[in-house]
């Protein structure tokens, strides 16, 4: 099986080259690859192929025994490109997405919407008979925190965040392409926050800056907490979404897949990770009117619609990816924004992933 990974040097991206080296047999899990090559199938019975801006070393692991390839899918050359590295493939896994400049939003638009329009017209040129697109729990509309949804909830967006928009707009364009292509299977895979150690340092130059310090965070232990009493997020760990989009292409499952690890990170589970004894509710126009504020000043990278999902998104069900999939996150929700957190303060970061160290 020819897999294309379409921004695999990512946090995300990284973890599926990872989860798709081992298989799944020293795990106890379903070997990619076996239901096609038979019971005695290899758990390399598939080729991965790479795709990034720029190439990472490809004598680390996981990103040595992977044929790569540079491309912006945001190029005036992205589609003929792309279709020419996608020729043969039996599935592609888009990933490739920017979350800043978010000063510039020009800039992302055309990474995050036009470089995925590029990518599925690249897949149908290609004759690519599965196309399997990372989402998110942001392209959903405001929902309920008290009950669970499931993947037929309105996926419009938050219109007050780029991201949230970008998710919503890319969501209609599978619809499109759906409706244009109905020979080819699509997946959308809409995780919550996705925390693994590697990914730390990356994570805090995005939503931080560049030149705020960090490895401060992964040390604090805080008795009190101020936080909103409306935060409520879903999180998962890399690993376990990496083993949801394997199942996904081993299984030619299409259709929609919310994936978040259990607990719902609520103000009395972050209090629990950051080792605080008391949650004290902190108005919710007071934290984004100082979001707001640092942002403008650029003393910080967060923009206050990132508050904004937190706030307003649904708490995701994640019983079509149980139940279809046979899929079960390893790791809680906790323990993956400790970790996280512990790489924080460690200055960790992926191996040799040139997009993630610059």
């Amino acid at each position: 099986m020819r897999i294309v990974i379409v921004g695999a040097t990512g946090n995300i991206g990284t973890a599926i080259l990872r989860r798709l080296h081992q298989g799944g047999e020293s795990q106890g899990r379903h070997t990619l690859g076996s239901d096609i090559a038979g019971p005695g199938a290899a758990a390399d019975a598939h080729e991965l192929v790479g795709v990034a801006r720029r190439r990472p070393d490809e004598t680390v692991t996981p990103y040595a025994g992977v044929d790569w390839h540079e491309a912006d899918v945001s190029a005036p050359d992205a589609i003929e490109r792309l279709a020419g590295i996608l020729t043969g493939a039996d599935a592609v896994v888009h990933l490739a997405w920017l979350l800043q400049p978010n000063h510039r939003e020009r800039v992302m638009w055309a990474t995050n919407v036009v470089g995925l329009r590029n990518v599925l017209a690249a897949a149908a040129s290609a004759g690519v008979p599965h196309v399997i697109v990372s989402s998110s729990v942001g392209a959903y509309s405001r929902g309920p925190k008290g009950s669970r949804v499931g993947e037929d909830w309105p996926t419009g967006g938050v219109h007050t965040s780029h991201y949230s928009r970008h998710k919503a707009a890319n969501e209609r364009a599978l619809d499109e392409f759906e409706a244009r292509h109905p020979q080819i299977v699509v997946s959308r895979v809409r995780p919550g926050l996705v925390f693994q150690r590697g990914a730390a340092s990356e994570v805090g130059r995005l939503f931080l800056g560049a030149h705020f310090p960090t490895r401060w965070l992964g040390r604090i232990r805080t008795p009190v907490l101020p936080v909103p009493v409306q935060v409520v997020s879903q999180a998962v760990h890399a690993d376990d979404l990496a083993d949801a989009f394997a199942r996904i292409i081993e299984r030619l499952a299409g259709g929609a897949f919310n994936i978040a690890g259990e607990p719902v990170l609520d103000p009395e589970a972050l209090a629990g990770v950051l080792g605080a004894r008391k949650v004290i509710p902190l108005r919710l126009a007071v934290l984004r009117s100082i979001m707001w504020v640092t942002w403008k000043l650029r003393l910080q990278a967060s923009d206050p619609g990132w508050i904004d999902i937190a706030t307003n998104v649904p708490v995701m069900s994640t019983e079509r990816a149980r139940s279809v999939l046979g899929w079960e996150p390893r790791h809680s929700s906790t323990a993956a924004l400790r970790e996280l957190l512990d790489g924080l303060g460690d200055g960790a970061r992926l191996p040799a992933s040139p997009p993630l160290s610059h």
